[in-house]
């Protein structure tokens, strides 16, 4: 039989949204994990490989998005000028 440690409260004073979540859903799993136990589950594994997954995907779309709107502005820059350029033509 295992000996579960007592976990000192002290050592972190604020806990994150998804703590509370964990400590609503099952409060003594909660408590188990600040003491150092890790739960151990295959749908706990699949769900970290989803994690890592989709957080590649958010990095790569917001890769894009600065890219898009690196291209944007200087589509809309490329345009103005290329206004400019005909206006001045046409005045002179």
């Amino acid at each position: 039989m295992k000996v579960i440690k007592q976990f000192n409260f002290k050592d972190k004073d604020t806990i994150s949204a998804s703590e509370i979540g964990q400590f609503v859903y099952c409060s003594m799993a909660w408590y188990l994990q600040k003491c150092g136990y890790k739960p151990e589950s295959k749908m706990l594994d699949v769900g970290i490989k989803k994690h890592v997954e989709l957080g590649r995907i958010m990095d790569y779309t917001q890769a894009n998005m600065k890219r898009y709107k690196i291209l944007a502005t200087m589509g809309y820059l490329i345009l103005i000028l290329g206004i400019l350029i005909f206006l001045f033509e046409v005045i002179l």
